[in-house]
């Protein structure tokens, strides 16, 4: 188990970019980041003036300012990750301002309501493939090789690509699938490149989430969310943004966060790891909770049945062979 934080301001000195701070799970990162004394970039398209084009009202600034008030450091700048242009330009800003990168976090298009549409392989709308991939995927890409690009002088930094389940599944239909598993094996591939340069790369989940969306979805507000667990009794056992927050700023403050390079976490695994909690206290365990199935469709329960025996054969097959091609590898001399 890896040592409790102890310090309140363990990032004190560090710079961070958070990409798609506008909202959800981003804006609860950027805000624990803040918390832990880090300088905060909040990137995204939404700012004063120009609205979400997924027609919500949260805005970057709205996460800088939330941060500034409680004491923190941060910088909203619009940035449109899904333009290498905006991406190198924002990366030459930030190391012209401190000559350092520390750690990035990139939770671009984690409620794109194209990647929210559910069909199954043969009812798929394909006419938004691309805009999905690009949002969802090559922004990703793009955010990542430019941040290795600007940790590499220093051989250190912590990129951190949030997604969704802590298994391989995610999302509704077969564009979100790929852009989902894409999430979480990339982090895996690029954390062996990046390796002998001193990058950790990560991926995270939280787990049921308190956003913006979801609060409107239920009908309820952070104040009297518990409401919303008469139609829904798993909601009882979600957690704010500040939860995966304070989960991505205790992994950032580890001294021994290379040991973890190239997995895949979820809020509460971590927050057994490292004692943190939500803002209120509380410690939600999504992982513990004993999932209330009976509002779902048979068909569906059937689905997740058939997939998770799938996915455990595949995984367990992977890694006999994975094993298998590790035993051939010479040793280092």
């Amino acid at each position: 188990m890896a040592k409790k934080t102890s310090s309140r301001k363990p990032l004190t000195g560090r710079v961070a970019l958070v990409a798609g701070a506008t909202r959800g799970a981003g804006r609860g990162i950027a805000r624990a980041l803040g918390e832990a004394g880090a300088t905060v970039y909040c990137t995204g398209r939404s700012v004063k003036g120009k609205p979400s084009p997924y027609a919500r009202p949260e805005t970057i600034d709205e996460t800088a300012t939330m941060i500034t008030v409680a004491g923190g450091t941060a910088i909203a700048l619009r940035v449109d990750h899904t333009s290498e242009h905006d991406v190198k330009a924002l990366f030459r800003r930030i190391l012209r301002a401190h000559k350092r990168i520390d750690i990035v976090v990139d939770s671009v298009a984690g409620e794109d309501p194209l990647m929210k549409q559910y069909g199954f392989l043969w009812q798929a709308n394909l006419n938004s493939a691309d805009a999905i991939f690009r949002q969802g995927l090559t922004s990703r890409i793009m955010t990542a090789k430019h941040a290795a690009l600007a940790m590499m002088p220093a051989k250190r930094g912590l990129i951190v690509e949030v997604t969704e389940n802590d298994i391989i599944g995610g999302g509704g239909n077969p564009m979100t699938h790929a852009v989902k598993v894409a999430q979480k094996v990339l982090p895996l591939l690029w954390a062996r490149e990046l390796a002998p340069h001193g990058i950790v790369v990560t991926a995270i989940t939280p787990g049921f989430l308190r956003s913006e969306s979801m609060l409107q979805h239920f009908g309820v507000t952070e104040d009297d969310w518990r409401e919303a667990g008469k139609k829904d009794s798993n909601f009882l056992q979600s957690e704010s943004p500040l939860f995966v927050g304070r989960a991505v700023a205790a992994l950032a403050a580890d001294p021994k966060v290379r040991d973890r390079t190239g997995m895949l976490f979820s809020s509460w695994e971590l927050a057994r790891d490292y004692g943190f909690t939500d803002y209120d206290g509380r410690i939600p365990d999504w992982g513990r909770h004993k999932i209330d199935f009976s509002g779902f469709p048979p068909a569906w329960i059937d689905l997740f049945r058939t997939g998770a025996d799938l996915e455990i054969k595949w995984l367990t097959t992977l890694a006999a062979r994975t094993r298998k091609f590790r035993a051939k590898i010479p040793s280092p001399a």
